[in-house]
């Protein structure tokens, strides 16, 4: 995983270097970029169209990492030793955390296909996904912010998503404690926490996700899933949970106690 102090830049370099090289493999085949559930990826006719916009929203700080480790597996499903470009604002840094490349590991993705880039503001962000869009050597793209942003109004998407459908670029927006508003995605997603299943022992179960469907541009939405990563397999799939859990509100409802009494 690597990480470029001089944003655009030092982007710009890697990308003429990447777009040099050639060689690549990055898109998966018959243009879909699929989650390994069969059922989940027939719902959405295939998968999750390559060239095109895709977001996934965390409306709740809470479930910020669940987002953003549900885009990380995405993307780090296709196939290949083709760079997945991570941008991100220094502020969803902070907030959301550092990207860990064992824990990527652990999961079953290479954190070496990462080239991280964090950009000072929100204006930087934009100017640094439209150059990283036109780079066909990339696998995927990773747009990460925090909170509203304003300067991503509907001509800025429109221009990001014109770029990546010409590159052949996959493209995923992760807003992350924000609100879905209108834009020219392909999908929409709402991301939360799931309770993973626990493993013998008691140990920690593997990441869990909780997906709605809110826009489909082939299709209908409203559509929910439960999706769980399967780490020997590096796919998505459906675990029948056992027990009692506690619902997601309760849940959270907790959380927020827990870290007012701190």
């Amino acid at each position: 995983m690597r990480e470029s102090i001089h944003p655009l830049a030092g982007l710009r370099q890697r990308i003429a270097r990447i777009a040099a090289s050639g060689g690549f493999e990055s898109r998966p085949a018959e243009g879909w970029l699929t989650s390994g559930h069969a059922r989940f990826d027939e719902a959405v006719g295939g998968g999750l169209a390559v060239g095109r916009t895709h977001e996934f929203f965390a409306a709740d700080a809470l479930d910020a990492t669940s987002a953003a480790a549900f885009a990380a597996l995405v993307a780090l499903r296709t196939p290949g030793k083709a760079p997945l470009i991570w941008l991100r604002t220094s502020d969803a840094g902070r907030r959301s955390g550092h990207i860990y490349a064992p824990g990527i590991a652990e999961l079953g993705g290479d954190p070496d296909r990462l080239l991280l880039v964090e950009a000072a503001d929100p204006k930087m962000l934009l100017a640094c996904a439209n150059d990283a869009i036109r780079c066909a050597g990339s696998a995927a793209v990773i747009v990460e912010s925090w909170g509203k942003f304003p300067l991503l109004d509907l001509t800025a998407g429109r221009r990001l998503a014109l770029g990546a459908r010409d590159a052949g670029t996959t493209l995923l927006m992760l807003r992350l404690n924000a609100v879905p508003a209108p834009s020219v995605a392909e999908t929409r997603w709402g991301v939360t926490a799931a309770a993973s299943h626990a493993l013998e022992a008691n140990a920690p179960g593997a990441p869990a996700f909780d997906l709605e469907l809110l826009r489909w541009r082939g299709g209908p939405a409203g559509t929910r899933w439960r999706l769980d990563w399967n780490h020997d397999e590096h796919s998505f799939g459906e675990t029948t949970l056992s027990g009692a859990l506690l619902p997601l509100p309760a849940r959270r409802a907790m959380a927020s106690h827990g870290a007012a009494a701190a």
